[in-house]
């Protein structure tokens, strides 16, 4: 029995019911919290120094070996995203130490911090499809609780959006899910795979994975279905919108990948053909619709949407690089998206506003604050030699290789209007003076601060060797890409023991 594979699901249950016991004494909630969500992340090095020694690792739940019994499955694009949520959750534990409000914690914020974590990476590391649709659930209630927590004005009406579409992904995501057992008679991803190669009707299948294109799209936030996302993820505590910005969108991201490199591989022209436009269609909203905003999270969350489709184009294109890319980008993107919110929240803190128009002359009275947002904001806009100027080019150049020209052209339009709207952001925060009637304004003060600063900080040295350590990264990404590319290793790592 692999435990190591379990514990990255384990470990955040276990400390978000520890959280639940200590309901009176915030301070050892903070704790736990901090120490649950370190623990985390050091199994998920764990796992992924396990996984790249090893191969893909496999736990059979109750010792009932696939495809009868539940398993849980670590290949490398697996692992790697389990590390990714361990880095992003333990860097929302410490920025919440001085960041969140006692009016929030008293609502629970920290035992569903955990119960999202949780279903995170249950989604991440289950091997039946069944459990994937259930994974998503846990995360879909613990998302919405901490949407909603506080209970303000604007946080219901994005949280409204937000389940309402979430929902109607769920109800459609169980549906292909029935016509998938109905066809094949196993929930085993691995099992369906292998069998969908003797599928006697391929119209079928196709039907079934645009079905589960559509589902995993609209909680990728993918267009069109992506308005749920501006709507909402600038609505609730800047922790909160720092973890649903580097997670919530990546599992759907996760899910696409999964289910279109191991079990819908039958008409690649077609399906993957539609994941194209999808990608270039949502990589020019999501950044028409930032370069329109003026509020600093906003701006955040409609790239998230034009970033989205960057990761999709790397599916989509389906050559070993393009992969690498994708995966690479994956990376990439949790890291400084995370931190370009957990930057706007410390704005925030200092000035008591997100409104670009009311502020001004951070440059001046807050210079590391300034150098702090521009590794983030430069890696996001793909500028050597940080960690996004490689995920783009490995994109770029893999979609020349496949002479996909229009998919190219969009990638370095997006690229450069990433660049302006960050550039926005860049003068009207931290270059202009800030308007008279708007300089004394201030929330907290520079307060505690320090542990913002610390986080901030930590973030920004990862999108940095990220982008200088490349090589190591790149070689982990091609590996990933390479289980990808050859499902038989998966479908032999779960189904290899079978009598």
């Amino acid at each position: 029995m692999r435990l190591e594979v379990a514990l990255p699901v384990i470990i955040p249950l276990f400390f978000g019911a520890l959280t639940l016991t200590l309901w009176r004494w915030r301070m050892a909630q903070r704790v736990a919290t901090a120490t649950g969500t370190g623990l985390m992340l050091l199994s998920a090095l764990w796992l992924l120094a396990a996984t790249w020694q090893d191969g893909i690792l496999v736990m059979h739940m109750g010792d009932w070996q696939a495809p009868f019994g539940i398993v849980m499955v670590s290949d490398l694009l697996s692992a790697i995203m389990v590390v990714l949520a361990g880095i992003s959750g333990f860097a929302t534990a410490v920025y919440s130490l001085t960041s969140m409000s006692k009016r929030h914690e008293a609502f629970g914020y920290y035992p569903l911090l955990h119960l999202l974590l949780a279903g995170v990476n249950g989604a991440f590391l289950t091997g039946d499809i069944f459990n994937l649709y259930v994974w998503f659930e846990v995360m879909l209630v613990a998302s919405f609780a901490l949407l909603i927590l506080g209970g303000e004005r604007a946080q219901m009406e994005g949280a409204i959006k937000y389940v309402t579409l979430n929902l109607v992904s769920s109800a459609m995501l169980l549906s292909a899910i029935g016509l998938l057992y109905g066809l094949t008679g196993t929930l085993n991803m691995a099992d369906i795979a292998e069998k969908l190669t003797y599928a006697e009707d391929p119209g079928i299948i196709t039907v079934i994975a645009m079905l589960f294109l559509v589902s995993f799209g609209i909680k990728a936030g993918a267009f069109p279905f992506f308005f749920w996302l501006p709507a909402s993820y600038h609505t609730p505590q800047v922790a909160v919108s720092a973890l649903f910005a580097a997670l919530l969108t990546k599992v759907g991201v996760y899910a696409l990948f999964r289910v279109f490199t191991l079990i819908f591989t039958q008409d690649v022209a077609y399906t993957h053909g539609i994941l194209l436009w999808v990608a270039g269609a949502t990589m020019l909203t999501g950044v028409l619709g930032a370069a329109a905003q003026y509020e600093f999270r906003r701006i955040l969350s409609f790239h998230i949407i034009s970033q989205i489709g960057y990761m999709i184009m790397g599916l989509a294109l389906f050559t070993p690089l393009a992969l690498v890319g994708g995966v690479f980008y994956i990376m990439h993107h949790i890291i400084v998206k995370a931190n370009l919110f957990l930057v706007s929240g410390l704005v925030y803190r200092l000035k008591g506003t997100y409104e670009l128009k009311e502020l001004g002359g951070m440059y001046r009275s807050h210079p590391m604050l300034a150098l702090l947002f521009l590794v983030p904001a430069l890696s996001l806009a793909g500028m050597p030699p940080l960690s996004g100027f490689f995920a783009k080019f490995i994109l770029i150049r893999a979609g020349v290789e496949a002479e996909a020209w229009w998919i190219v052209g969009v990638a370095l339009v997006v690229g450069l209007l990433t660049l302006y709207s960050m550039m926005k952001i860049w003068a009207e925060v931290f270059w202009k003076a800030q308007p008279e009637e708007h300089a004394n304004r201030s929330a907290h003060g520079s307060a505690g601060s320090g542990v913002l600063y610390l986080t901030i900080g930590g973030m920004a040295a990862l999108t940095v060797f990220i982008g200088l350590g490349a090589e190591p990264i790149y070689r982990m990404a091609d590996a990933a890409a390479h289980q990808l590319l050859n499902p038989s290793l998966y479908i032999d790592a779960v189904l290899g023991e079978r009598q």
